[in-house]
């Protein structure tokens, strides 16, 4: 197309770019949690016990205080520790075992770790929003690790995975 040819053709379309990009609007939103109801006003979170087979003694006092301090950090709520707060969570960790999955040959060359928990919710204020909830990730490792070696990497990833699937099964929406 000769530039010198057609401008008007080409102002017009210069023209209407310039329309469309200034009245043109995207929005997009993400609600991550619902609202928490104003009458709400204290959570409890009760030590996260460790049930499983095979226990991690680091895994439950970490899993704890990230608990509290993800709904401190992220809600209103404020924590307490009496048995009369609005939102009491508590549960244990239900699942801790590791599988085979990869084989390279003659030799396992990947691991998965499993971890479970059994969530228990419960709303003093609102009965019909309590519940019990299984929420379970898996972790991969290499196999050339030992379970022990694999958990001094790993610890941080699953307390983290973890509390966030517990928030997210309380707070959120979806």
């Amino acid at each position: 197309m000769n530039l010198q040819k057609h401008p008007l053709q080409i102002m017009g379309m210069l023209l209407l770019l310039l329309f469309t990009c200034s009245y043109a609007t995207c929005k997009y939103g993400f609600k991550d949690t619902a609202p928490i109801p104003a009458d709400v006003k204290t959570f409890r979170v009760n030590y996260l016990e460790n049930k499983a087979q095979y226990v991690n003694p680091q895994l439950s006092p970490q899993l704890t205080e990230r608990m509290k301090e993800k709904v401190r950090n992220t809600t209103r709520l404020k924590q307490t520790n009496n048995d009369d707060a609005h939102y009491d969570i508590s549960g244990y960790v239900s699942q801790y075992y590791t599988t085979t999955v990869s084989i390279s040959g003659t030799t396992a060359s990947g691991n998965r770790l499993t971890v479970g928990m059994h969530l228990n919710f419960k709303n003093t204020l609102d009965n019909s929003k309590n519940f019990e909830a299984d929420l379970t990730r898996t972790f991969d490792y290499s196999a050339d690790k030992s379970l022990s070696e694999a958990e001094t990497g790993l610890t941080a990833e699953i307390v983290k995975n973890m509390v966030d699937e517990m928030f997210n099964k309380i707070f959120s929406n979806w």
